[in-house]
């Protein structure tokens, strides 16, 4: 509230939410006062969130439903980020909001090669699983598991029998659920050791959050023989390049309300990603199965399909991500 004080009079406040506590009140409390509109941006309800963690049913859960659709209502103007969101807003909580889809940003695109092997030589320095696991070649080429830049030449070429590049992001929270993945990556082990001619896999997921060290717990007691996983940290600017050099993502993200979409999804596509999501409500107004990504049930399901993209993949003949 402070900071509106000491800001010029503006003619509209544009609130991203969530977060809206109590962001929504003092936004609209800060129009009343001085002027302007509020606009609220719909990316999914706090208070589901907030229901992961305590029960759909705790108290502070109920309270903090209450506040948002009683403050949601003061609002001038609404969008959302799904049609699906903006039929519930409109039966449930009586607020009329228009839809607009998320767009990646222009720098989500496919990564050069050049760039590619700059990236993956600085991931090597830290993350082992980025290295290539035997070379006869001279050092001094700079080689990745997935790269290798000729000494003489300068010329990056992709290394021959390298790994598919998977990568998944995430905030760590109770709405992905990584044993999805850890399950199928195993599936995707035993194919290999039953004979099945599958490329190695270097499996990067990326971002922080309160889930992290269970997950990496479990990681670090698989035993995988083809598959390499690690949990990089990026800075903001090798993400979308990560993106742009991988076979393929993998998306976990189940909405806590079942109404908004992964961004992640989004600036995958933006890279020509192929994605293999797992399903919930509205996935389906980003992701078409067959056409611009996969969608799975479980485990079960994401191996076949890993089996299938990451062939296909690294043979030229991949699905390309797209935004609708």
């Amino acid at each position: 509230m402070w900071a509106f004080v000491k800001l010029e009079p503006v003619d509209y406040i544009f609130l991203q939410n969530p977060p809206g506590l109590p962001a929504i009140a003092v936004c609209w409390l800060t129009c009343c006062l001085f002027g302007g509109k509020l606009v609220v941006d719909w990316h999914n309800y706090g208070y589901s969130i907030m229901g992961l963690a305590h029960g759909p049913a705790h108290p502070l859960v109920l309270l903090a439903k209450w506040y948002e659709k009683l403050c949601g209502r003061l609002s001038h103007l609404n969008l959302c980020v799904t049609h699906t969101m903006r039929e519930d807003l409109a039966q449930n909580w009586s607020i009329r909001a228009v839809a607009v889809h998320d767009r990646p940003a222009s720098f989500f695109r496919e990564t050069p090669l050049d760039q590619q092997h700059r990236l993956f030589v600085k991931m090597a320095s830290v993350h082992p699983a980025f290295r290539p696991r035997a070379s006869t070649s001279d050092p001094a080429t700079g080689q990745s598991a997935f790269t290798e830049r000729d000494a003489s030449s300068g010329l990056v070429t992709p290394r021959q029998g390298r790994p598919a590049l998977l990568v998944s992001s995430t905030s760590w929270t109770e709405d992905e659920d990584f044993s999805i993945l850890l399950d199928a990556l195993e599936a995707y082990e035993q194919l290999i050791d039953g004979g099945e001619s599958l490329p190695a896999l270097v499996c990067a997921i990326t971002g922080k959050g309160p889930l992290k060290e269970h997950y990496s717990h479990l990681i670090d007691h698989k035993r995988f023989q083809h598959i390499s996983v690690c949990t990089p940290w990026l800075e903001a600017e090798d993400y979308p390049l990560l993106l742009g050099a991988a076979d393929l993502g993998v998306c976990l993200h189940k909405s806590s309300s079942g109404l908004d979409l992964p961004m992640k999804v989004v600036d995958m596509f933006g890279c020509c990603l192929p994605v293999c999501a797992v399903n919930f409500r509205c996935l389906h107004e980003l992701v078409k199965h067959g056409e611009n990504g996969l969608v799975f049930q479980d485990s079960e399901e994401l191996a076949a399909q890993l089996k299938v993209a990451v062939v296909a993949g690294l043979r030229g003949g991949r699905l390309t991500g797209r935004v609708e």
